[in-house]
């Protein structure tokens, strides 16, 4: 069981994401996290009321798996496959934090950015909501999500994928370098 509650190395989800990946593409299947969200709106209707929600859902509820076996993966290995103990990160990480007052003691989840009294604070709702319409808008304007353009995207060797996981990358340096540290 020690084997299941330590950090495993990146290669082994990496050869599992590839493996996935061939089943896919071998059956002809395209994976991506944000298409369930349409395939979901659809399943429960939407196509009444827009045109983007019409379309033939059925042959993309295999996908909608993909997102019930990542809830229960996320809370299986959570609360059951994960040690005690926080792994450890560098000191100039804890010094960054300690600047901007998250407390580097909470483990995965800092109570300063994820915990409900963060959300009687009117500033996180506002950044949340704007956030959420930024992610939501740009995994429409880019015509997929991070995990579809980078995983299955990138492995059917897309130019549209390499460049929108560019800007993924872009984006998530400007967040977490420039933003981030204006907010706190």
């Amino acid at each position: 069981m020690d084997f299941l509650f330590q950090p495993w190395h990146w290669f082994v989800s990496g050869f599992l994401i590839a493996l996935t990946m061939l089943i896919l593409l071998l059956m002809g299947k395209r994976f991506g996290m944000s298409s369930n969200l349409r395939t979901f709106c659809a399943a429960c209707g939407a196509g009444k009321a827009s045109a983007f929600f019409r379309f033939d859902w059925k042959s993309d509820q295999w996908n909608l798996l993909v997102v019930f076996g990542a809830m229960l993966g996320g809370f299986v290995a959570s609360y059951y496959l994960s040690a005690s103990e926080m792994p450890a990160i560098s000191e100039d990480t804890k010094a960054s934090l300690s600047s901007i007052q998250v407390s580097v003691d909470n483990k995965y989840l800092p109570v300063e950015l994820f915990s409900i009294s963060t959300l009687s604070d009117i500033k996180t709702i506002v950044i949340l909501v704007i956030g959420g319409l930024l992610v939501g808008f740009g995994a429409r304007y880019a015509g997929g999500c991070t995990s579809g353009h980078a995983i299955s995207g990138l492995s059917n060797l897309q130019l549209p994928s390499l460049i929108a996981v560019i800007g993924f990358f872009i984006g998530g340096l400007v967040m977490v370098h420039l933003l981030f540290p204006l907010i706190f």
